[in-house]
């Protein structure tokens, strides 16, 4: 009996043994320009992609002609690690043969396996190209912010007709300029904003000037909270948001040709980008009008939510909302609470758009193939070159999603005489001459978001609506 115990016993032991084993990273070729000072370290998915883990820093083996290794605890097998190589920041991410961005890398736990690595290049030495397009500029390698004592690269994107008119432009500001306008300076790959923005130019829409702020790397998460997380950091936001709105702001306004009021103001980010744009958005209704919040890290602090109540409606506003389903329950469900507390403080619903993309992932790839429509719903009857001759006045439509019926709500006893609706690619859909109420059938629109224009002696009303 004893006997049957223990080979019992070891038998376990060996199955269990069998199903962990390790991984071991060997650096065999390394760019020839890399700093011999510099340190090598793996970020991956296993570590929340810490660019700088003093955990995950590789070191020189004697044995194998010192090049760089690291070797990981024994996993189960079937485990599959996504990871790259960086020099202590995303300033400093591995990139491929002619300077371009790579995908994750990734290796899966089996056999005692050895990885061996090539690294053609690092991103702050470029790889000398570039993806962006021509009518984007490096404004500044080095923008003081004063409000932070540092300084930034600031790209700037003008549109395709700036230097043929003489016409004025919105302003988009947008975080985390690296991965923007190009994909040699990206981290984990581009948004193609200008590529994005040119298209819709020669659809004949009206595109914006953008600026885009590159992240301060591993200051990165200080900039876009201004609330700190005990596990994270952050605390630093409020003086980066200044920064744009005092310092950035006032400089493009005085040195480009500018629409600079806040019905022309615009700020977008992802992920604690997104969380910045909330705060920024709301902390100065005054000066933005428009706020993109693609994936928002509303996760990073519960302060938020008590912010967003304490801000208020002050002003109209546009606020984008969008995630993929991918991106954990969490996300969703935080997301559309939030539109539910933007809404509860004063918001119209129509001001505030939440969309959650099928099989979306927390990346950029999801980022870029959202970006058209929410520049679209953000700048609207603008972009779409409605002419505004006398600013409209608000205009409300409830239900809002709506089904077959539509209301009309503005100031008190206002009777429309007549409206008009266009989709979000500004072709008019639907065109009722008088109106007999302020309800409007809405039965024969397809689902999606619309823009309606409603008239009443000579008076404009404006507003947004979905139909479900």
């Amino acid at each position: 009996m004893k006997k049957t115990f223990i080979l019992f016993f070891l038998l376990n032991v060996v199955m269990v043994t069998s199903l962990f084993s390790q991984a071991t990273c060997i650096i065999d070729s390394l760019p020839a320009y890399t700093p011999p000072e510099d340190s090598i370290y793996i970020a991956g998915d296993f570590n929340g992609w810490n660019p700088g883990d003093p955990v995950y820093v590789l070191h020189k083996n004697p044995q194998i002609e010192d090049k760089w290794t690291i070797t990981f605890p024994a996993q189960p097998e079937g485990t599959t690690y996504q990871y790259k190589f960086t020099r202590g920041s995303w300033e400093t991410v591995e990139k491929g043969p002619m300077g371009e961005e790579i995908p994750n890398r990734q290796f899966t736990f089996g056999n005692d396996d050895t990885v061996h690595i090539i690294i053609y290049n690092w991103r702050d030495y470029g790889g000398g190209g570039t993806t962006a397009a021509a009518n984007v500029t490096m404004m500044s390698d080095s923008f003081y912010m004063p409000q932070l004592n540092r300084t930034r690269r600031i790209w700037l994107y003008l549109p395709p007709d700036y230097d043929s008119t003489m016409k004025s432009y919105p302003v988009l500001y947008m975080h985390d300029g690296q991965n923007l306008f190009d994909a040699f300076t990206s981290y984990a790959g581009e948004w193609q904003v200008d590529e994005t923005l040119n298209t819709l130019a020669e659809q004949g829409y009206q595109v914006p000037i953008v600026v885009g702020i590159d992240n301060g790397g591993l200051l990165r998460i200080d900039e876009y909270s201004p609330w700190v997380n005990p596990a994270y950091g952050g605390g630093e936001g409020g003086q980066y948001i200044a920064f744009i709105v005092e310092t950035l702001k006032p400089y493009i306004d005085a040195h480009y040709r500018t629409l600079p009021g806040r019905e022309h103001t615009g700020i977008m980010g992802s992920s604690l980008g997104g969380l910045i744009s909330h705060y920024g958005a709301l902390k100065f209704q005054e000066v933005f009008s428009k706020a993109g919040l693609f994936s928002p890290s509303y996760w990073f602090s519960d302060t938020v939510w008590s912010f967003t109540r304490e801000a208020g409606k002050h002003y109209p506003m546009a606020v984008y909302q969008m995630c993929g389903d991918q991106e954990g329950a969490g996300t969703v469900n935080d997301m559309l609470a939030m539109q539910d507390s933007l809404i509860s403080c004063g918001f119209d619903a129509g001001e505030v758009y939440s969309k959650v993309v099928a099989g979306g992932f927390h990346n950029e790839a999801l980022w870029r193939q959202e970006f058209r429509p929410a520049y679209l719903w953000l700048f609207g009857s603008w972009a779409n070159g409605i002419e505004e001759p006398v600013p409209p006045e608000a205009v409300t439509c409830f239900p809002n999603p709506s089904g077959d019926m539509l209301e009309l709500s503005g100031r008190e006893g206002i009777a429309y005489d007549s409206a008009v609706i266009f989709d979000m690619g500004g072709h008019q859909v639907k065109n009722i001459l008088h109106l007999t109420s302020n309800r409007i059938s809405i039965r024969d629109l397809q689902p999606g978001t619309y823009l309606i224009r409603c008239y009443s002696n000579e008076r404009i009303f404006s507003g947004k609506f979905i139909k479900k």
